[in-house]
């Protein structure tokens, strides 16, 4: 009998363990996948940006590779020149964890991409699309036009 109740016992305790087993692999496997539930970035009109770039200040856009720092959108506008007359308008809210109070994206010291010093994300310039860390999403780009004087930025997302 002592027999038997061992051996009901020693099968229980191996049911647990495997099943704290399967647990700890799923909780592990969910904790190491990428966060594809983060949320959007938030959408903020702002009246349309005009950047004469004959003026001094907007000068050093006309050149190919160049970047300035705007006010407008939610947390600012990275803009990116890829080429005479190319320009990308880029929202510096972070495309993960938008919400995040530090979810801003800076131009990196080398000025060859954007990162996100809080989740430590990097963005091409001329996609706005991740190239490291944990976002997944590119940044939120609105539309810029050139016309030969002004850059014109406005509140239209074009992704």
């Amino acid at each position: 009998m002592v027999e038997k109740v061992e051996k009901v016992f020693m099968s229980i305790l191996h049911s647990v363990q495997s099943q704290r087993y399967f647990q700890l692999v799923f909780l592990l496997l969910v904790a190491c996948s990428p966060d594809m539930s983060d949320d959007q970035i938030p959408y903020q009109p702002f009246p349309n940006i005009v950047l004469n770039l004959n003026l001094p200040e907007n000068f050093a856009l006309k050149s190919k590779g160049s970047v300035k720092l705007v006010n407008g959108g939610i947390r600012g506008i990275i803009v990116y020149c890829e080429d005479v007359g190319v320009y990308h308008a880029y929202e510096r809210n972070c495309s993960y964890h938008p919400n995040d109070a530090c979810a801003t994206v800076n131009v990196d010291n080398s000025n060859l991409f954007m990162i996100d010093p809080c989740c430590g994300s990097s963005f091409e310039f001329t996609t706005g699309n991740p190239t490291g860390g944990a976002a997944w999403r590119p940044l939120q780009e609105y539309q810029a036009t050139y016309d030969g004087i002004d850059l014109i930025i406005t509140d239209d997302v074009i992704q």
